[in-house]
């Protein structure tokens, strides 16, 4: 090769390295705000960061996370927001709609990022293509996907005439709750909605639903009900109660049946989207980004702990089934 072509070869492709690595060539270190109801070593964190280490974002090098906005509960969201904006992160990383609207109101500059279930219909965003104002994200298609899971848990439990949502109201859309109620009873299903504010009150609504003579749960997408994924498998178990959830990671960690996009790979998403709001990104020119794959797990284990049976039908359709 000649050596003038050579030169234009070498300068074209330094043009087109993408902004994150130019970014890598840079000695700034950043600093990032974290809003969630989880703590850094939940399900979706370690992946996230993995994501950036290979984007060349590192933490303890180049990056620094201001930790104080990990596990919080809703209600302290608007403070530590506004104590992010003032320690002048670079960035906001927020777990839902209310750690999102939190954030919003805190600064209008400092670039948001969040998975949350429906940013335009939660009007976070107006348009996921072009998002307005500082804010982009993932957004998980929630409302149809909490309907899906709702025919699956009928499909599961055929004879079944009353079942319950557990929602949080943090983040529930009441006319997405009346649409899968009228979905239900066109089914012959009668579909209770319990709303919880606060993790204390998860367990004793799952009570009542069973008291009420609920047959199934759907747990709904939620930072809260995420974070208290565990207890609600362990308090489904003790009322042997039939339960869906929003990501196959729940089934892989002892939920009964996870239908939906995988949480890890949502956060993997969201981590390249910040590499490149760190890289000198406009917000405005980093569209929402919504999941294109979805899972279904079964376990068979959870189903043994309360003496279910999944019909064949369903297990021959998962893309994973725990034995």
């Amino acid at each position: 090769m000649r050596r003038r072509d050579f030169i234009k070869l070498t300068g074209s492709a330094a043009l087109g390295w993408p902004p994150v690595a130019r970014a890598q060539q840079t000695a700034r270190t950043y600093r990032l705000g974290i809003l969630h109801n989880q703590g850094p070593q939940s399900l979706q964190f370690p992946p996230f960061y993995d994501e950036l280490r290979g984007l060349g974002f590192v933490e303890g090098q180049n990056l620094i996370v201001d930790s104080r906005g990990y596990a919080l509960r809703t209600e302290q969201f608007s403070a530590v927001a506004v104590q992010l904006v003032n320690a002048q992160v670079d960035a906001i990383v927020a777990g839902g709609a209310a750690a999102a609207r939190a954030a919003q109101a805190a600064t209008r500059t400092i670039p948001i990022l969040t998975l949350t279930d429906d940013m335009v219909a939660q009007k976070l965003v107006t348009s996921l293509a072009h998002p307005d104002g500082n804010i982009t994200g993932v957004s998980i298609f929630a409302t149809e996907l909490d309907g899906k899971r709702q025919q699956i848990l009928m499909e599961m439990l055929p004879t079944a005439r009353r079942m319950a949502v557990l929602a949080d109201a943090n983040t529930a859309a009441s006319q997405n709750l009346r649409i899968m109620q009228e979905a239900a009873s066109g089914h012959g299903v009668r579909l209770d909605v319990y709303m919880v504010e606060r993790p204390e009150r998860i367990g004793p609504e799952i009570e009542e639903a069973k008291r009420a003579g609920a047959e199934a749960l759907n747990v709904l997408a939620s930072p809260i009900l995420n974070a208290c994924r565990l207890d609600i498998f362990e308090r489904t178990v003790a009322l042997r109660l039939p339960t869906i959830y929003q990501s196959p990671e729940f089934a892989e960690e002892g939920g009964l049946i996870g239908y939906g996009p995988r949480l890890t790979q949502m956060f993997r998403q969201l981590a390249r989207q910040l590499a490149k709001v760190l890289s000198g990104e406009k917000v405005s020119n980093v569209p929402v980004e919504q999941p294109t794959t979805f899972e279904l797990v079964i376990n068979l284990q959870a189903a043994k702990a309360i003496s279910f049976a999944i019909p064949q039908s369903l297990i021959l359709r998962a893309n994973k089934v725990i034995e």
